[in-house]
């Protein structure tokens, strides 16, 4: 009831949902005392998974310009919670069948568990329906409580309004039919006294809609479907969803018994049933898949699959048969991060979740952030509903697990370690890496992994001894750009992928501990992946299968379609893996869509200057006219550079190349601009363009300049940070060893480069000041991530100055050099007064705002820019109905290859 907008609350700096009691309806004093009511009931609940209601009011009479509008009255409103997601409704629509049961059991538990709440305080919903339940990235959340009414004394029926049930409820007469048709109670279609056992039967038709992707009830009007109501029994869950168990069948049944007295007698009840399925889901394995599966184990020998999804789905314990059997239905569930967290993604351009499934299918593994830039690992027991934290693996990069499925390995600020999954024991250190690693593996007694971003894979021996590099290479030369290795089942050969600048180099590489040769296999270097006598990797974002024979190391057949939509890093992670048991786990992608838009220094956002994407950066011209930016292209998965004119709102496309283009730097005068890009070799480098389309590329620093400069036998990864506006420097940061990265300076006269600022710990995010001598930049010496400025290019001249506090990252200079901006770590964005004469000191520190932007520090990335003038800023705003990221696992991954 009521019209919804999305508002700002100036008072407490956040956004709101008003809900608008219609001007039509303003006279209607039923319908006013309804939307009290509704103010009332919701006001009296605290809870999770209900939608939280802040104020209620009156604003004075509006007149519209439609006449039909007209209202001399006041205007009645709510103010209630901002919600982000989509409704369970829509969800429906969209699934176009059942839910995952894992997904289903859980906004069924959330959902029971916010009814118990208001069932305790005296207030029955009596709208329940997935119209009126709002997925989110925390979970479910009921809405609309404006059929919810006190506890009252019955009174006599009134049947009103038939032909209306489908679409508007009539008025609130006591006894009157409430609510929409299809979730209504026997006792609310017969205009009967309501009580809290009407919202228990809707839960259970919502439930029964979710399990089956059907209603129970329906018909081809208000009167068939109230028929059917009160006189027809819907066939069992499990009829319509082979999976469902036999206590999903009885708890469903329970919730539509037909007399109120015979239901369930209490959200609680329900609650406690859902939660004791989930906990002992490896029980409820349906008969249909236990007889399919019996089929299976007959011909394939010793077979054992069966299928657990989420708390209701089937497990597969044993091996799936590589060859020779008709694959089993398949079961797909969807995981999301502990409330309050995001997935943490690889540092790259174009990030994605990090996650690895155990060998035996029976865990999953990801890394979750709270967003201050401190990833760690989470597991997830696929029987379970609930993640828990492995304790000791922050700032976790990475995960691979042991042969025994026992441990995790991962990186760790230049650490490889090693933590147990069953118990609560800090993880064991194995050795010392780099801080840029791309990949590692473990099979027996051994673990290869990649060092500092490119060179070369290293053997390390568990049982004695130093890593060593294994020569890899082809007739033409060794490989300097090996990355993301992956044993095979002997624990001495291992898959692993080239991106070389010579289209014939590049692919999936067999290769071997002893040192021989490898061999190329396919043609793609995203994702190199083997389980059940399958080669998976991707191809443009689709996840492929090809069958390739372990004891010959060929690949046969042709490719097939697993997955599509697939996510992939710039750096060539691919966001899936595989068990030896047949189970799948991918992400379709980790950052949320964006908008580039104006926000001033309250927090308040006006235009939008570019329009929902995922962006990498972006720099304002010196003359403050124009927006170079990198954004990503949905099918490369890889930024390309544009410049958009802000006066006449039009884009100029600079750079098209199948990999990264990013990080546009304007020169002082803005005609050209210097960006990074693997465009002509594997490893990042710097060149140069016009500012206009069409120009000629010019190479600043190359992959051997790097050699020599940084005294590594194969070239790293440059980072481009800042152009200094004397024109003189380009500031970068770049891992060079052991102690993460440094920052340098690479004077454009042809010069040596310079180190501006190095240490044991991370600096990165360098900003230039305006009068180019002091650099602004982020260093996790502390512990944390804080900000620090000091002089440049020669870090001698003054000492080094702490910014923040607690906590900082993303530094920038206003175009005056009198202030100086940070995100501290709960990204509430913050503002220095400077004073640089005559010498460097701090002023006041002023908060403006909370900001939505991340504080994880990715060196890849940056969210915001100053304006010239300080008053505003352009910042990357979440598209408010985006949909959440999650990861996708599929049981018994072959059979969607069935179809194909």
């Amino acid at each position: 009831m009521g019209e919804v907008y999305r508002a700002r609350d100036t008072r407490l700096d956040r956004t709101v949902a008003i809900k608008v009691l219609p001007a039509a309806f303003s006279g209607d004093p039923d319908l006013r005392a309804r939307f009290e009511r509704e103010a009332r009931a919701v006001a009296a609940l605290d809870h999770p998974h209900i939608c939280a209601i802040y104020d209620v009011g009156e604003a004075p009479p509006t007149i519209s310009y439609e006449p039909s509008a007209i209202s001399h009255g006041p205007i009645r409103y709510l103010v209630m919670q901002h919600l982000e997601g989509e409704t369970l409704a829509v969800r429906l629509a969209r699934a176009k069948g059942p839910l995952p049961l894992n997904d289903a059991l859980t906004i069924a538990i959330q959902i029971a568990d916010a009814l118990d709440k208001a069932h305790r305080e005296g207030i029955t919903h009596r709208d329940l329906k997935p119209a009126n339940i709002m997925l989110t990235k925390t979970g479910a959340k009921l809405l609309d409580f404006g059929l919810a009414k006190w506890r009252a004394s019955a009174g006599p029926v009134v049947m009103t309004a038939m032909t209306q049930l489908a679409t508007r409820p009539p008025a609130t007469a006591r006894g009157t039919i409430l609510g929409t048709v299809h979730y209504m109670a026997p006792e609310q279609v017969e205009g009967r006294e309501a009580d809290t056992r009407c919202d228990i039967w809707a839960l259970g038709v919502v439930l029964y809609e979710m399990l089956t992707g059907t209603r129970p009830f329906d018909g081809e009007s208000p009167a068939s479907i109230i028929g059917s109501i009160l006189k027809d029994s819907p066939a069992a869950v499990s009829k319509r969803h082979p999976i469902a168990s036999g206590a999903l069948d009885h708890l469903v049944a329970g919730c539509l018994e037909k007399g109120a007295e015979e239901r369930w007698q209490s959200a609680f009840d329900i609650v406690r049933e859902l939660r004791w399925i989930a906990a002992r889901s490896r029980e409820t394995i349906s008969s249909a898949a236990k007889a399919r599966r019996g089929s299976l184990m007959s011909i394939s020998g010793w077979l054992a699959a069966s299928v657990l999804c989420g708390a209701l789905a089937i497990l597969l314990a044993g091996r799936i048969a590589e060859r020779h059997a008709e694959p089993a239905e398949t079961v797909q569930f969807s995981v999301y991060p502990p409330p309050g967290l995001f997935f943490a993604g690889t540092a790259a351009s174009v990030p994605v979740a990090q996650l690895a499934v155990s060998p035996d299918g029976r865990h999953l593994v990801f890394a979750a952030s709270a967003g201050d830039g401190r990833s760690s690992l989470y597991l997830r027991t696929i029987s379970e509903v609930e993640s828990r934290l492995l304790p000791g693996t922050e700032y976790a990069n990475d995960p691979f697990w042991t042969p025994d499925g026992r441990a995790v390995a991962f990186f760790s600020q230049g650490l490889l370690k090693k933590v147990d999954i069953g118990g609560n024991a800090r993880p064991d250190v194995i050795g010392r890496v780099s801080v840029d690693m791309r990949g590692g593996s473990w099979g027996g007694n051994a673990i290869v992994y990649v060092y500092n971003g490119n060179q070369g894979i290293q053997r390390l021996s568990l049982s004695a001894g130093s890593p060593i590099r294994i020569d890899l290479g082809d007739a033409s030369g060794s490989f300097d750009t090996a990355r993301w290795p992956m044993f095979l089942p002997d624990g001495q050969q291992f898959l692993f992928q080239v991106r070389d600048k010579s289209p014939a180099r590049r692919g999936i590489y067999v290769g071997s501990l002893d040192g021989s040769r490898p061999r190329r296999l396919v043609a793609s270097d995203w994702g190199a992946r083997y389980a059940l006598g399958h080669l998976l990797f991707l191809n443009e974002g689709t996840l492929m299968a090809q069958p390739f024979e372990v004891r010959t190391l060929t690949v046969t057949g042709t490719p097939r379609v697993v997955a599509p939509r697939v996510a992939a890093a710039s750096t060539g992670y691919a966001s899936f893996s595989v068990s030896r048991t047949g189970v799948l786990a991918y992400s379709t992608g980790l950052l949320a869509p964006t908008e580039i838009r104006w926000v001033d220094r309250g927090g308040h956002s006006s235009e939008t200057v570019l329009p929902a994407a995922d962006y990498v950066d972006f720099h304002l011209s010196p003359d403050g006219t124009r927006l170079a930016f990198s954004r990503t292209d949905v099918q490369t998965q890889a930024p390309d550079i544009w410049i958009r004119d802000l006066n006449r709102g039009t884009d100029a496309r600079i750079t098209s190349e199948p990999l990264t283009d990013a990080a546009p730097l304007w020169s002082p005068n803005g005609d050209s601009i210097i960006y990074r890009s693997n465009r002509a070799n594997a490893n990042l480098e710097l060149f140069r363009t016009p500012s206009r389309p069409g120009g000629e590329h010019e190479l600043v620093y190359g992959a051997d300049a790097q050699r020599q400069a940084h005294g590594n036998t194969f070239a790293s990864n440059i980072l481009s940070d800042d152009w200094s506006q004397d024109g003189r420097y380009v500031v970068y940061h770049v891992v060079t060893g052991e102690s993460g990265y440094d920052l340098w300076a690479l004077p454009l006269d042809g010069a040596k480069p310079i180190r501006v600022a190095h240490s044991q710990f991370n600096e990165t995010q360098a900003v230039v000041s305006p009068d180019s001598r002091r650099i602004a930049y982020v260093s996790d010496e502390s512990g944390r991530f804080e900000v620090y400025v000091q002089s440049f290019p020669d870090a001698s001249v003054e000492p080094k100055t702490t910014v923040s506090s607690g906590g900082g990252s993303q530094p920038r200079w206003s175009r005056d050099g009198h202030e100086l901006y940070y995100l501290r770590a709960d990204g509430t964005l913050m503002a220095v007064a400077v004073r640089t004469q005559p010498s460097f000191e701090l002023g006041a520190v002023t908060t403006l705002f909370k900001t939505s932007l991340s504080t994880f520090v990715n060196p890849y990335r940056s969210d915001y820019v100053p304006s010239a003038d300080g008053r505003r800023f352009l910042m990357k705003v979440p598209v408010a109905d985006a949909t959440p990221p999650s990861i996708t696992v599929v049981m018994n991954w072959p059979a969607l290859m069935k179809n194909e």
